[in-house]
């Protein structure tokens, strides 16, 4: 062979080898993420879907993330134990859903405190990652976030006011909700999102708590009718991972989870899904069929005053748990002001 051909031969050789390479380190890495909303619900495809792409490329193809959606692995609440124990890399938690087991970061959970799913996700999570490790030491908590803020939705009006609750039966939305609406008069049916249409369509709740498009989602348009047009709560939620996983990963692709584990990204991961949830209520006026109770500033103050009492057993929790749950409480509010997510 001649000179030429030997040395185009070599380069051949060396770019097969480093195709290779590249391929193995492809697969060095497999994550799996199971969550408990459908694969449409705009979680997955505008903020789960871009996060797993973002992490792949820093990584340059060494980590790949393998998304599991509808309960495929398990029941909405049995989520952070599936991490804990790893049975999935990540899961996709609603901290309420397993009431009095996370009782600090309960907090975002309280009505009228948050007033955005964008600035109130980075500041959630700014904030929790004081209490992360005290509260979720079983796991390494990715990032925390929100929706945008939700409401109630019933098969019958009205929902103008708290005493409009009296003797109905109510799926809420987390523990927080639950304590509420029991306190009301109402009773408490708690399930996951995704069994609240079978629950409400055989007759076993009248309302339920949900953001205004997660009413389409969930395929509730033509069960619930009626609705509080008043944004009234949020609900906690978090992506933790299996620490033994995490901890066994290379220095390298540490870094690239630890850069996807930020407020920004916790911002990122909920905006799409808050934009969705928001128009929401336009598409139920636009459909029509739909009557949307809006509370005169007099009605408010009911909801405030049926709420009140939420923070005070919240700072009771939080001090069991073992913070300063006043100082706690302040400092949240500090940085939901910082990112414009504060209730005026």
């Amino acid at each position: 062979m001649t000179l030429k051909a030997l040395l185009a031969s070599a380069c051949l050789a060396a770019l097969t080898a480093s195709a290779l390479s590249t391929t193995a380190r492809a697969a060095d890495v497999e994550l799996t993420l199971s969550h408990w909303v459908p694969a449409t619900h705009a979680l997955q495809p505008g903020g789960m879907e871009p996060w797993a792409k973002s992490i792949k490329e820093a990584s340059g193809g060494r980590i790949n993330i393998t998304i599991y959606p509808a309960s495929q692995l398990g029941a909405a609440p049995d989520h952070y134990d599936m991490a804990r124990d790893g049975i999935v890399d990540i899961g996709f938690i609603n901290p309420g859903y397993q009431p009095g087991r996370f009782p600090i970061i309960a907090a975002g959970e309280i009505p009228f405190l948050i007033a955005n799913a964008k600035g109130g996700s980075r500041a959630l999570d700014e904030w929790y990652g004081q209490y992360a490790q005290k509260e979720m030491k079983d796991v390494y908590v990715c990032m925390v976030h929100l929706h945008d803020p939700g409401t109630l939705h019933g098969v019958k009006g009205p929902i103008q006011v708290p005493a409009d609750l009296k003797g109905k039966n109510i799926r809420p939305a987390h523990a927080t909700m639950a304590r509420m609406v029991s306190s009301l008069g109402a009773a408490s049916v708690q399930v996951p999102a995704g069994e609240m249409r079978e629950l409400i369509s055989k007759g076993g709740a009248d309302m339920t708590a949900s953001p205004w498009n997660s009413i389409y989602t969930f395929g509730l348009q033509d069960v619930t009718k009626h609705h509080l047009d008043l944004p009234f709560y949020a609900t906690t939620f978090a992506f933790v991972m299996n620490k033994a996983k995490i901890d066994g990963l290379s220095a390298a692709d540490r870094k690239v989870i630890d850069d996807h584990c930020t407020p920004e990204w916790a911002e990122k991961m909920a905006s799409k899904w808050a934009d969705a949830e928001a128009a929401g209520r336009q598409k139920m006026i636009d459909a029509g069929g739909h009557t949307l109770y809006k509370p005169t500033p007099d009605e408010v103050g009911l909801w405030k005053k049926a709420t009140g009492s939420l923070q005070g057993e919240w700072e009771t929790a939080a001090t069991k748990a073992g913070i300063d749950a006043k100082a706690a409480w302040a400092s949240l509010q500090e940085t939901l002001k910082k990112y414009g997510a504060d209730v005026k």
